[in-house]
């Protein structure tokens, strides 16, 4: 035995590594179109995608809670301007809506009576 046998493990790993090109070397083919396909990959590379311009925010811009609206200072004391939330208690206010009282905190609703 002149040549030696590779081991069938050996081939698969062989075969697996190599590019279809490679094979069709080996086996005596001419492929055609295989640089086409390098001159292809080349010109996607060179393509500039344009950015989209950012669109205009619409609506109004978050104000930051201005704390001095919530008391009236009276004399030596000071009177809270907003209610305050029954379930969690002092420090939670309520926000004020079109016709109802509103906790951010736990979801508690008072609707004001309608006058009709």
């Amino acid at each position: 035995m002149a040549e030696e046998e590779k081991p069938a493990e050996e081939k698969k790993e062989e075969a697996k590594t190599k590019t279809a090109e490679e094979k069709a070397a080996e086996a005596g083919i001419e492929v055609e179109g295989a640089h086409r396909h390098k001159e292809e990959k080349e010109k996607a590379k060179e393509k500039k995608v344009e950015k989209k311009e950012k669109k205009a925010r619409t609506g109004r811009k978050h104000e930051n809670i201005k704390v001095y609206k919530f008391y009236q200072p009276g004399g030596e004391t000071l009177t809270r301007n907003k209610k305050s939330c029954p379930r969690c208690g002092p420090g939670t206010w309520l926000a004020e809506h079109k016709g109802r009282l509103y906790c951010g905190r736990c979801g508690y609703t008072i609707f004001e009576k309608r006058e009709t």
